[in-house]
C-alpha cells in the first residue's frame, strides 16, 4: 500500500467534508487549503468555483466578482470555507503531532 502525502491527505479530508462536490472543485479547494490554510475565505472559494464554472457553464449568472453577488449568494460559499479550514486543521494537527513525536524521540 502506498503511503499518502500531505496533498492527498488534505484532498481526502476536504472530499470527506464535501461528499457531493465535483472532483475538479475538490482539487481547486485543495489548492486553496495548501495556499491559505485556515485563512481561506469566501472570495477565494468563489474564485475557485468561478474558474471551474467558467469551463462548464460560462453563462452562469454568478460568474461575477464576489463583492457584486447578493449576500444570500455570497453566504453559499461559507460551507466550503469551513470544510477547507476544518480539513486543514485536521491534517496540520496530524503532521504537527508526528513532528513533535520525532523531536521528542531525539
Amino acid at each position: 500500500m502506498t503511503e499518502s502525502n500531505y496533498v492527498q491527505e488534505l484532498r481526502s479530508e476536504i472530499a470527506a467534508r464535501l461528499p457531493n462536490c465535483d472532483d475538479h472543485l475538490i482539487d481547486l479547494y485543495t489548492l486553496l487549503g495548501l495556499q491559505y490554510g485556515t485563512h481561506v475565505d469566501e472570495v477565494h472559494v468563489h474564485n475557485a468555483w468561478a474558474v471551474h464554472t467558467n469551463r462548464t457553464r460560462p453563462d452562469h449568472r454568478s460568474l461575477i466578482p464576489f463583492p457584486f453577488l447578493a449576500p444570500e449568494v455570497q453566504a453559499l460559499d461559507t460551507k466550503y470555507v469551513e470544510a477547507i479550514r476544518q480539513a486543514d486543521r485536521a491534517v496540520y494537527s496530524k503532521h504537527l503531532a508526528a513532528h513533535q513525536a520525532k523531536e521528542a524521540a531525539r
